[in-house]
């Protein structure tokens, strides 16, 4: 009984000790600090910075200040420089073919999909959703943090445009539907390659009998197939799809609720 107390009592300054860790890591940061790192709306590559505006003195002292994000960032055009037609074919090939598994598999889907088991369908691919959310999360911060450009055959085709989108953060939006989405589309290759052989390999009972891992891997593989592309719209900040303000004027309608009308409350706050 003595020790377990005592465990207890080790447990909760240990727990203490970390909170006390993560609040003095939260606050650690000056609001000077903070503004230099900010980005302005109006400057999305964040060149823009509060702390060069109130230091400077005049147009020639401001012009010399070297960007600190941006495509004039020494790096990010470098890292741009290395985008080569060895990989650009790599990505075509990817893309091509992962979308003709993609409409493969939706057609066996469609073909072997039963009215009584939607709802298992349904839930599976839900979470075939955030299974992939999860895992690209997993995957960018891995890429985000560690390696090096200088890294055989990984560098300067995977880890690259990780490096570039740091040093230029809407360069994914200039890049086009090919070499934003290439790298996502090989990983779902192999996996709705196999699942296609599933469906070919499995009588119809066996099908029926996994229909929800059908569902899963499916979707999936879809999620992880677009990150890229969900990633380069939340980048964008003109001439998105349609979809996005058609369905807010819908939500407006039926509800009255005005879109981001709670950001421009709080952006008006000037004083």
């Amino acid at each position: 009984m003595f020790t377990r107390v005592w465990q207890l009592k080790i447990t909760c300054i240990k727990a203490k000790a970390f909170i006390y860790f993560i609040a003095a890591t939260m606050i650690a940061k000056s609001d000077k600090e903070i503004l230099a790192n900010s980005m302005y709306e109006d400057d999305p590559n964040g060149n823009s910075s509060p702390i060069q505006q109130a230091s400077a003195v005049g147009a020639v002292e401001a012009a010399k200040v070297s960007p600190r994000w941006g495509p004039q960032h020494k790096g990010a055009q470098e890292l741009a420089s290395l985008y080569s037609p060895g990989k650009r074919a790599q990505e075509l090939i990817c893309v091509y073919t992962c979308i003709a598994l993609m409409i493969l598999n939706l057609g066996l889907i469609v073909k072997h999909m039963h009215w009584e088991r939607i709802s298992v369908a349904f839930l599976s691919a839900l979470c075939g959703i955030i299974t992939a959310d999860f895992a690209s999360g997993l995957v960018h911060w891995a890429a985000d943090t560690w390696g090096s450009v200088d890294l055989p055959l990984i560098g300067k085709n995977f880890l690259r445009p990780f490096r570039e989108h740091h040093l230029d953060p809407t360069s994914i939006t200039r890049h086009d539907f090919i070499e934003t989405n290439g790298d996502n589309f090989m990983v779902g290759i192999p996996i709705l390659g196999y699942l296609a052989h599933y469906f070919y390999a499995k009588s119809p009972s066996e099908i029926q009998q996994h229909f929800g891992w059908i569902a899963y891997v499916f979707l999936c593989s879809i999620f992880v197939a677009m990150t890229n592309q969900i990633h380069k719209w939340s980048h964008t900040y003109w001439g998105l799809p349609r979809f996005w303000s058609t369905f807010e004027l819908i939500i407006e309608h039926f509800t009255g609720l005005k879109p981001r009308d709670d950001d421009m409350k709080w952006a008006k706050k000037l004083t």
